[in-house]
């Protein structure tokens, strides 16, 4: 492999055999190319893993094969810091084996970074992709979400945690992100004994929530990925599960645990924080909140006249002590 990389790609991979080959065909495609890619098994029962061997075999110098002590399945998390202790570039970018990059995404984001030393990693807003099933009703569906900062910017910490928690900057897709290896290295790498089973859906706001309290971040104008939606994505899984509160409220205790280890003492953060519990405990309490307050916004002093002919009884009692309570519910 290559001995001086300036950019380690890790692929993590868990019976990825349909998608596997377009990603690797992605890192190859970039304009870019002092790179290594590693491929990292956590425990595949299908044809991926002879996939990547069989790249590793053809391509020794670039691509290097990793898995788990007796091929075991041990997480995402246990499987980036296992791609993490095999490389050795300067910089550490992940992609998962379902999602590709744009052929220009390492050359401008190592330019950013080299440009900007006091950065942790830089990312941008993923393209949804929808429309890699070639069926035109996705095409129309694909969309870049916006980033929820002034882009091209370096954001201090905690801000991105605490815009993350108020819904106000979407978290990015893991295969966007360019991190400086010794970043990486000071947060203690992922949560991998935490955040396993179905709580993986929150293992990467966990270990950028932990960044984001200790780095600065450049978030970029522009667009280097493609994230796939497909309904065997562990985020589709979850959802169809009804398990997306229950693992929320779990990564929410888990960051309250260590922002109160690691003294991390920001109000804003914190009312952040609570605020967030409080729509996971009570979503459908949340839901009726903010359709009272879309009543009262439209109308301004007729909203909750409105309100009344448009709401049962009982729905409206809990609507007016919700909307009254306002300043600690958000």
């Amino acid at each position: 492999m290559n001995c001086n990389p300036q950019v380690s790609a890790i692929i993590i991979f868990y019976n990825a055999e349909k998608f596997i080959e377009e990603a690797i065909a992605s890192v190859f495609n970039q304009t870019y190319q002092n790179w290594e890619l590693i491929l990292a098994d956590d425990g595949s029962a299908d044809s991926s893993t002879e996939i990547a061997l069989r790249y590793s075999r053809e391509y020794p110098e670039k691509l290097k094969y990793v898995s788990h002590e007796g091929h075991r399945n041990r997480g995402m998390s246990a499987t980036r810091n296992l791609g993490i202790r095999n490389a050795k570039g300067h910089y550490i970018g992940f992609l998962d084996a379902d999602d590709v990059w744009l052929p220009h995404k390492l050359t401008q984001q190592v330019e950013i970074l080299d440009s900007h030393p006091e950065a942790a990693m830089v990312y941008a807003a993923s393209q949804h992709w929808y429309s890699w099933t070639q069926d035109p009703a996705d095409v129309r569906r694909d969309f870049v979400p916006r980033l929820g900062v002034q882009p091209d910017t370096i954001q201090k910490p905690p801000t991105l945690l605490r815009l993350a928690l108020q819904s106000k900057a979407p978290t990015p897709c893991p295969s966007d992100i360019l991190f400086r290896r010794q970043c990486v290295d000071l947060t203690g790498g992922f949560e991998e004994e935490t955040f396993r089973g179905i709580f993986q859906l929150f293992e990467d706001q966990a270990f950028l929530a932990k960044v984001y309290v200790q780095f600065p971040v450049f978030v970029a104008a522009s667009c280097w990925d493609k994230y796939r939606k497909h309904p065997d994505s562990c985020v589709s899984v979850t959802n169809r599960a009804g398990l997306k509160h229950t693992v929320g409220l779990f990564y929410l205790r888990w960051l309250q645990n260590y922002l109160l280890e690691h003294g991390v003492n920001e109000p804003e953060l914190w009312k952040a924080l609570r605020q967030k519990r409080s729509r996971y405990r009570h979503p459908h309490w949340h839901r009726l909140l903010s359709y009272t307050r879309t009543y009262a916004t439209r109308t301004r002093a007729a909203g909750y006249r409105l309100a009344r002919k448009a709401l049962p009884g009982r729905l409206l009692r809990i609507a007016k002590a919700l909307h009254d309570s306002t300043n600690g519910l958000q």
